[in-house]
């Protein structure tokens, strides 16, 4: 069976690998030593066709996913769906269902059948929403229930999936005793906190870790090692349960990569912008490379229904220092189940976040996206800029609002300086711009 990992150690350049090398711009050797090493990862399930694999990580263009899903205060499969295409229409790399209302495993595979992007995953989700169905209550999950809805969500087709291995039993303890400003704020966080203090027990995923690594292994999915433990407002950023959290995950990194298992990190959540380099560099350091998925980084408390603004902020900051994967965030945040509107908007701020950072790090793809743009705006010409806009349609809308006198847009009208310079300097249009 294939081992995307494994291949890559012993040098193998699959079909796969050969294809997002050259997607990406990097040599194919270098990218199989990435993937060997752990520091990059391919998103993709063995059992899935119809995907398009993506990589994340070290020296590889910088990520954005798209959060979707229904909840059980509002149930629109067709709705979830149309959003998931939206995300996927303006630039969104993977897609992650946390549908927690009405069937779940039809609103999955409706996902996968209909976007061909990489489609994540949390499980636990879907496993408490079975236990509280035929159980109660969340906290009367089985280990079965959690392993079971693991194995039928990958048999599905999902590419990776969100595990809360780092939330602890000692953690969870120390958190009872020891309060947070606003606590657990991790939905998956919550259930399993909630589970091992009724039952006193150790988190499953933890104590059952090497089961979960021959799990992964055999459907070659990658396993995202998430922040249930996330601190949830600037208060509580970089404090002692996210950073012991980390240093759990960290020797699961470990042992993933022994085991031949890809693996990303999640993090951090609410942070000033102070603290990013230091929580990059410490899980950049701690983790050995491993590629870094980051929600947000949010980077302050005080703007309900413009948080996609805050995440775009934290995120080019994040990506700069290292992270490598920027998971979205709408307007919505912290306020409602998003809608398409806000969904597109959500995603077209992480891509402005992700290629900022992309030229920063001298990314050629992207350098040459900012050239193009800039000769088309060099000669006028409206129908490349719309083109090569990240948002064509509002490019246009923006553009068409007030109707133009000359070639020029209405801001400068017949004062456009790019107009007049190319008159009274006579430069040629054809003339290459150099960066």
């Amino acid at each position: 069976m294939s081992n995307l990992m494994l291949e890559a150690r012993s040098g193998l350049c699959n079909e796969v690998v050969a294809k997002i090398a050259a997607e990406e711009g990097i040599a194919a050797d270098k990218l199989l030593r990435l993937i060997g090493s752990g520091r990059a990862v391919i998103v993709r399930n063995l059992t899935r066709s119809n995907v398009q694999p993506i990589g994340i990580g070290e020296g590889l263009r910088t990520k954005v996913n798209a959060n979707i899903g229904t909840s059980s205060d509002f149930i629109d499969y067709n709705l979830e769906v149309e959003k998931a295409l939206i995300a996927q229409k303006y630039g969104a790399d993977t897609i992650m269902d946390l549908s927690t209302g009405g069937d779940i495993t039809y609103i999955r595979r409706m996902l996968i059948k209909t976007v061909n992007l990489p489609l994540g995953t949390v499980p636990i989700y879907e496993a408490a929403v079975e236990a509280v169905n035929k159980k109660g209550a969340i906290v009367d999950m089985t280990e079965d229930i959690i392993f079971n809805t693991i194995i039928k969500q990958l048999k599905d087709g999902v590419d990776f999936i969100t595990v809360h291995v780092g939330v602890t039993k000692d953690i969870v303890e120390h958190l009872k005793a020891h309060p947070r400003t606003l606590g657990i704020v991790s939905r998956g966080g919550v259930f399993h906190a909630s589970w091992i203090l009724h039952n006193n027990k150790e988190n499953p995923l933890y104590a059952n870790f090497d089961y979960l690594l021959e799990i992964a292994k055999e459907f070659d999915i990658t396993l995202s090692l998430g922040d249930g433990l996330r601190p949830g407002c600037i208060e509580d950023a970089t404090d002692w349960a996210q950073l012991r959290e980390l240093l759990t995950i960290s020797d699961l990194v470990q042992r993933a990569w022994a085991a031949g298992v890809q693996v990303m990190v999640e993090g951090p959540g609410h942070i000033p912008l102070n603290q990013i380099q230091t929580n990059i560099l410490l899980q950049k350091i701690l983790c050995k490379g491993a590629p870094f998925y980051v929600l947000g980084p949010l980077v302050t408390d005080i703007a309900p229904g413009y948080d996609h603004i805050v995440s775009a902020i934290g995120g080019a900051l994040a990506g700069l220092y290292g992270a490598d994967f920027l998971c979205y965030v709408t307007p919505s945040e912290h306020l409602a189940i998003p809608g398409k509107e806000e969904v597109k908007e959500g995603v077209i701020a992480s891509k402005i976040a992700a290629h900022a950072v992309d030229i920063a790090k001298g990314n050629l793809k992207a350098l040459k996206q900012d050239l193009e743009m800039a000769k088309a705006r060099r000669e006028l010409d409206w129908e490349r800029e719309f083109k090569l806009a990240l948002d064509p349609e509002k490019a246009r809308a923006v553009y068409n609002r007030v109707k133009v006198k000359s070639e020029a847009c209405t801001m400068c009208g017949e004062y456009c300086a790019v107009k007049l310079l190319s008159k009274y300097l006579k430069i040629d249009s054809d003339k290459t711009v150099r960066c």
